[in-house]
């Protein structure tokens, strides 16, 4: 299980999303934005994903910024 997996919310499918998308670690996603996120997601899978998704990416943004 990689660092991604204890946010929460990312499971193994969506930590292979996040590196697909070029998103290794928590650090990395510290200044990312969730809505790019999504939409860089949908693109590369050519479809509208499932809305949900733009949610998890939202979340584990939030927690990768915030000091725990």
């Amino acid at each position: 299980m990689g660092e991604l997996r204890t946010l929460p919310g990312v499971g193994k499918e969506t930590e292979k999303d996040l590196i697909r998308l070029g998103y290794p670690t928590i650090d990395a996603l510290k200044h990312a934005d969730p809505e790019e996120l999504y939409a860089r997601d949908c693109a590369m899978q050519g479809m509208a994903i499932d809305r949900c998704q733009l949610y998890v990416y939202r979340c584990a943004v939030y927690h990768a910024r915030t000091p725990q």
